[in-house]
């Protein structure tokens, strides 16, 4: 049996959406996780295959090491449009 890719039955707006919190800088990748049920390094990967090569490097950069991107600081501000 052939494993479906996550990443393949997103919708064009749920790409979207997950790229738009993947450049907010106070949405964590564990809050994509629990939304989209995306690992890290999906996220990156969807990121990769949707910017353009020069946005997708300066976003790797902006995110590499960032505290508010790894650490759970969900309680301090969340998105209206995110899922609780």
């Amino acid at each position: 049996m052939k494993k479906i890719n996550k990443l393949e039955t997103l919708s064009q707006a749920e790409i979207d959406r997950i790229i738009e919190m993947g450049w907010e800088d106070r949405t964590t990748f564990e809050d994509i996780r629990v939304q989209f049920d995306l690992l890290e390094k999906e996220v990156i990967a969807l990121m990769k295959a949707n910017l353009k090569r020069t946005s997708f490097l300066n976003w790797r950069k902006r995110v590499r090491g960032r505290k508010t991107k790894i650490e759970n600081l969900s309680d301090r501000f969340k998105s209206k449009k995110q899922k609780n």
